[in-house]
């Protein structure tokens, strides 16, 4: 027992190591670690509207007529579940060094990590769509290229404005998160740009993380098809259940398809958890549709 004990606390450890490693979803969302289930979010006005009382007119010496005020609840329940389940034989884990556990423990983090990402960019449906007439093109798809890229950065600037988001942007930060080619035509434009900024790609290039035009601008391969995603950071939220995420349970001998048990053991991580644009966040959230 002392040593499934050992094992499991070293795979944990090493798991940890790899969830704290950075992605773009801890890096743009409003990740909450917790165990309550259902999330709310009360906000002023109608179901799917914002709505605040109007400011009256008033003169000196008459009556003022009092303003109502509508709360709507909105809500999420943290309920979509991934899991990986790994399957040791005892005797594989007898002659397999230790350094080979630790790779699966590191690369079971991983998948759990990129599994949340995946259903983070797939929710492009919460989000405000951003087309090519956002860019003052036709409407349709942006085929992204060095020459509009700093007119979609500018023009999603220009509607956190217009949704009077930006003391919240002021106070978060705004964030793309590109495809690998967006990215790369992104480095271009950056390079082609200004003696510092070209010095500084010269000499150091620039990583999947870089500000520029005040903008955190990130790269992921997860994407769903024809949809970027950016908008004002820590708007987005996220809710993770705290005791299964990065926990590690090792089944002994787990159960076999059919009778019978296997000869070994299981460790299994899962991760359980929901997203949300909050409806006074939405407009600040954007699809940004793509060829």
């Amino acid at each position: 027992m002392s040593n499934t004990i050992i094992y499991q606390e070293s795979w944990a450890t090493k798991l940890q190591e790899r969830l704290d490693a950075p992605t773009t979803w801890k890096a743009v969302c409003r990740v909450e670690y917790t165990n309550t289930r259902v999330l709310h979010n009360p906000y002023v006005g109608s179901a799917g509207s914002l709505s605040y009382p109007a400011v009256q007119t008033h003169t000196r010496g008459t009556a003022y007529t009092v303003q109502d005020v509508t709360e709507t609840d909105t809500s999420i329940t943290i309920s979509t579940s991934r899991i990986l389940p790994v399957f040791f034989d005892r005797a594989d884990m007898a002659q397999s060094n230790y350094a080979k556990q630790m790779y699966w423990a590191e690369t079971q983090g991983q998948l759990i990590d990129e599994a949340i990402e995946t259903a983070m960019l797939a929710a492009h449906a919460d989000w405000t769509n951003f087309d090519n007439a956002s860019i003052g093109g036709a409407a349709g798809n942006i085929t992204v290229s060095a020459n509009n890229i700093d007119d979609i950065i500018r023009g999603v600037k220009r509607e956190i404005n217009e949704a009077n988001g930006m003391q919240l942007a002021a106070r978060n930060g705004i964030f793309f998160v590109w495809r690998a080619a967006d990215f790369e035509i992104l480095e271009a434009f950056i390079q082609a740009n200004g003696f510092a900024t070209a010095d500084i790609y010269l000499k150091e290039g620039i990583r999947s993380g870089i500000r520029y035009a005040g903008v955190e601008h990130y790269v992921s391969n997860l994407h769903a098809a024809g949809h970027v995603f950016a908008g004002v950071k820590n708007a987005y939220h996220l809710g993770i259940c705290a005791d299964t995420y990065g926990q590690v349970i090792v089944n002994q001998d787990p159960p076999a398809t059919g009778a019978g048990a296997l000869s070994g053991i299981s460790v299994v991580s899962r991760a359980d958890f929901a997203f949300k644009a909050w409806e006074n966040v939405k407009p600040v959230l954007f699809d940004v549709l793509v060829n």
